[in-house]
Order: structure tokens, then C-alpha cells, then sequence
């Protein structure tokens, strides 16, 4: 019963992503075989140095997972952290939004650990770093730039990401503010959920007192957020978009933050309508905005791709590690 119930939500929202590609293909009068054009006509080298840009922002992503785990006593071979990574990044194809993907090295790692608290609170706060950096960097893009993208939109938009951002940190790192938000889960129902949360909220905030591994995560994490809009930027050159970078640094941040929601298989048809919403708004035609969403598109899947061969190939390898005893020492320094 619990996988048909899966299996539904997986081809509801595969569903939602056909009638967004389909309501935003026939709204805005695109033609498929002019877009087709579009893609086959992109240069193919800044192709190339989008792509590259795009591994970057893997490769340093990956590191600031592993930044966290190391600190939180996790111990184990980086050929491991890697299976369980690609296998995140290949199941995202398929599972709303990254936030899928994050699950399965979730469940990945803390099976091979049994550590999953502590597992656990690492990925949250690779994607809590990952959240502060994209804000970060649109904030900083919108004041340095504020003339060139004072839309109603767009500022709405900053707001809205930085309220939850303000909102999540008080909640995990203020006990008094926890307390608070946990009186809502008081339900005898609720007693593992709950008791599940503090265990986790416990893991979090052992994090605080490590001002320099946060300093170094957030460092990271602004990083990968300036890396994404250069990939972009790329994708838009290789079609012969010409507009201000400081666009991409201020729409791709907020379309990173909404394709977050768990609405779309792997965001497809809400990235593109959103690419279409932004981008117009720098001039850029509809059809070439949603060509420049599919094109990155086609990068998530290749490199999902990639990790979905990596992570069945070690298949042999997860099996034989399960047998052993890993190498993971808990320490708190």
C-alpha cells in the first residue's frame, strides 16, 4: 500500500511537470521545432564552459558535505561519500526537486553508518549553507545593482527567501524559539517524530560552537552560488544571449530557492516557467529563456546520469562495506 501511495505522488508530480511544460509551451506560443534549432545552433564552446562550470559547482558541493561529516566525528573512505553523493544526484532526476536527492545520500549514508542523526543533520546543514550563500549573493547582486532590477517581482521574491532563511536559522540554533515551534508536535502520535526532531535539532546545534567550519561551509557555499549563474551565463552566451551577468546572479538564486519546493519531478516545467518569468524582465525572448533552461537541464541530467552509473556499478562495493565494520569515530572538538 505504502509504494502504490509512492508511485502516485511520483506520477502526480510528474504529471504537474507535463502540464507546466504544456501550459507555458502553448501560452507563450512556442514553436517546438524553432526551439529544437535554438538548442542544435548553441556554441558549442561555451557549451563546454558551461558544462565545466556545472562540474564545479558538484565537485565544491561535495567538499562542503564533507567538511561537515568529518566534523561531525564521520569517518569514513571519500570512495563512499562519493557513491552515496551520485546516488543523490541521480535519484534528484526523478524525485521533486534536489530535496530528493538529499534524502536518498541520506538514507544511503546513515544505513552504512548507523549514524543517522548525525547523517542526517550534515545534509541539512549542506543544504542550510548552500541556502545562505544563494541569499547572500542575491542580496549583495541587488543592492551593488539595484537600478538595473528594481521589479516588484524580483523584490517580493528576495524578501520572501530571506524571511525563511531568518525564520529557519532562529528556530534550529534558538532553543527558547525550538521549544516553541516543537509544542506543535504534542500529539501521542507524534512521540518518535518528536523525540526524532530534538535528536536532530540536538546535532544541529552542536554546529554553533564551530564558528570556523561554519565560516569555511558558508565561504564554500558562496562559491557554488556565484559558480551556478557563471554556467548559466555560459548556456545564455552559447545562444547568443548578450545581457548583464548581474542578471544571473540575481534570477538564478531566487529560481534555485523556488525549484527547492517539492512540486515538479527534478523541477522540470516550474524551472523553465520561471526562467520565461525572470529573464523577461532583462529582455530575453521566451523561447530563448526556456532553451537556456532546458540546456541546464541537460547538464542535471547528464550528471545525474553519471552517478546513477557510479552508484550502480558499486552495488558490489556497498554490499562488501556493509559486511565490515566502518571506520567512524564520534568526536566533538
Amino acid at each position: 500500500m505504502n509504494f502504490i501511495k509512492k508511485a502516485l505522488v511520483l506520477f502526480l508530480r510528474l504529471g504537474i511537470s507535463i502540464l507546466l511544460l504544456t501550459l507555458l509551451f502553448k501560452f507563450n506560443k512556442i514553436e517546438i521545432n524553432k526551439l529544437a534549432v535554438d538548442i542544435k545552433s548553441a556554441d558549442k564552446l561555451f557549451l563546454a564552459l558551461g558544462f565545466l562550470a556545472f562540474f564545479l559547482v558538484h565537485f565544491f558541493g561535495f567538499v562542503r558535505w564533507l567538511m561537515l561529516l568529518r566534523a561531525a566525528g564521520i569517518h569514513i573512505p571519500v570512495k563512499r561519500l562519493v557513491i552515496s553523493f551520485s546516488g543523490g544526484a541521480f535519484f534528484s532526476i526523478f524525485l521533486p526537486s534536489t530535496i530528493g536527492g538529499d534524502l536518498i545520500r541520506t538514507a544511503d549514508l546513515a544505513g552504512y553508518t548507523k549514524k543517522a542523526k548525525e547523517v542526517i543533520a550534515t545534509v541539512f546543514l549542506d543544504r542550510l549553507s548552500g541556502y545562505i550563500g544563494l541569499v547572500i549573493v542575491v542580496i549583495i547582486a541587488l543592492i551593488f545593482k539595484s537600478g538595473l532590477v528594481m521589479d516588484r517581482v524580483v523584490v517580493s521574491s528576495v524578501i520572501a527567501i530571506t524571511a525563511i532563511l531568518i525564520f529557519t536559522v532562529f528556530v534550529l540554533f534558538n532553543v527558547s524559539i525550538f521549544n516553541m515551534v516543537s509544542k506543535f508536535l504534542s500529539t501521542p502520535k507524534a512521540g518518535k517524530i518528536k523525540e526524532m526532531i530534538r535528536g536532530l535539532h540536538y546535532e544541529i546545534h552542536l554546529f554553533r560552537n564551530r564558528k570556523k567550519l561554519v565560516l569555511y561551509n558558508i565561504l564554500l557555499s558562496l562559491l557554488v552560488q556565484f559558480i551556478g549563474p557563471v554556467s548559466a551565463y555560459f548556456i545564455a552566451l552559447s545562444l547568443g544571449v548578450r545581457i548583464n551577468f548581474i542578471y544571473f546572479l540575481i534570477f538564478l538564486p531566487i529560481i534555485g530557492a523556488i525549484t527547492l519546493l517539492p512540486i515538479a519531478i527534478g523541477g522540470l516545467g516550474l524551472r523553465e516557467s520561471l526562467f520565461v518569468v525572470y529573464f523577461a524582465k532583462a529582455q530575453v525572448a521566451k523561447q530563448l529563456a526556456i532553451a537556456m533552461s532546458l540546456l541546464s537541464f541537460s547538464f542535471i541530467v547528464f550528471y545525474g546520469a553519471l552517478g546513477g552509473i557510479i552508484y550502480v556499478l558499486a552495488v558490489h562495493y556497498r554490499r562488501v562495506q556493509c559486511d565490515a565494520s566502518p571506520k567512524i569515530h564520534k568526536s566533538r572538538t
